[in-house]
């Protein structure tokens, strides 16, 4: 695959398993006209374009800020499952207002695109501490530069939690959506709503081919995560089993209907969230690092560091990010 070269969604897989890109509509309702706004293009969580997933950024969103209309039309045009519009600005002490827009909706908080909009900031203005004020609480981004790579930036989440899902409202809709059965799931990690922002059904496969058969019915898991509150649902694998707390590592896959995208190739707001699952299940001993590897399924591989500790509720999530070597330029969509 290679890298977008105008700002669409990115591949992704379909209940038949064709490649397709994000159900959208953009509104055309008149209204004021605005300037133009520019979105950068960056992939999250990889070191390559044509990997991780795609994120729009739009450094400068003072003409837009008050108008949520226009936002979710800029993202929809852009197409990516978010696009990250800072709409206020303290440049002296690197803190900025940060708002997130699936091509469909608002989004209280989103992983990936924190880390494309903190590595951009590094990029033009050099490594340091930021604060991304969200709609989710204050959330501190570290960025470094590593050598002659992208900078590397370590979101720190909000405070998570996690709860046992309920098995009738919850656990049985869901895997009647995805086709699946209560047998294919791993009895050692069980069903959880787990939350870092915003919510996600975290559920376990027992295998990797499991993992890897997602065949789903859109409209019927969007109606289970519409009535629930779910970005997304994350769905992993345990690649390491033998209980050891170095070098552990998950696959990963998120389904974000709601979004309006089939699937997420990088998704940062649930692996801090799955950091607060992991933690309240008791299976953080000390500090511990979770490498989590989503995206290979759907042709875009990406790189997830998660870090926790057992005596603290917030998640790290760590990763690099590059620019999608072409940026657009995109005026108010509902003018258009």
């Amino acid at each position: 695959m290679t890298a977008p070269t105008e700002p669409t969604a990115p591949a992704t897989r379909s209940a038949t398993g064709a490649t397709t890109s994000t159900r959208s509509t953009t509104s055309t309702t008149p209204t004021t006209p605005t300037p133009d706004i520019d979105v950068l293009h960056y992939s999250a969580f990889t070191t390559h374009p044509d990997g991780g997933n795609p994120a729009g950024v739009v450094l400068d969103a003072a003409a837009v800020a008050d108008d949520d209309a226009a936002m979710t039309a800029i993202a929809a045009r852009v197409g990516y499952s978010e696009t990250a519009f800072i709409t206020e600005r303290d440049e002296t002490a690197r803190r900025y207002r940060l708002r997130y827009f699936s091509p469909l909706a608002e989004v209280a908080f989103c992983g990936h695109a924190t880390i494309a909009t903190a590595v951009a900031l590094a990029e033009r203005d050099g490594p340091g501490e930021l604060v991304f004020d969200t709609a989710s609480g204050e959330i501190r981004v570290e960025t470094t530069a590593d050598g002659d790579g992208p900078p590397r930036a370590t979101l720190t989440s909000v405070p998570t939690r996690s709860r046992p899902a309920d098995p009738a409202t919850e656990i049985e809709p869901t895997l009647a959506a995805l086709g699946w059965s209560a047998d294919g799931l791993d009895p050692a990690l069980p069903p959880h709503v787990a939350f870092a922002g915003n919510d996600h059904l975290v559920l376990a496969a027992a295998t990797r081919e499991r993992l890897a058969d997602l065949d789903y019915d859109f409209d019927a898991l969007d109606a289970v995560m519409r009535r629930r509150g779910w970005t997304t649902v994350h769905l992993v694998w345990r690649e390491t089993a033998d209980g050891a707390t170095e070098n552990v590592a998950f696959h990963a896959r998120d389904p974000f209907p709601v979004g309006g995208v089939v699937e997420d190739p990088a998704t940062g707001a649930a692996a801090a969230a799955f950091g607060g699952y992991l933690r309240v299940l008791g299976l953080v001993d000390g500090q511990t690092r979770i490498r989590i590897r989503q995206g290979e399924d759907m042709g875009r591989p990406s790189d997830l560091l998660l870090d926790i500790t057992p005596d603290d509720p917030r998640s790290r999530v760590s990763g690099q990010a590059v620019p999608i070597p072409r940026t657009g330029r995109e005026t108010n969509p509902r003018t258009a």
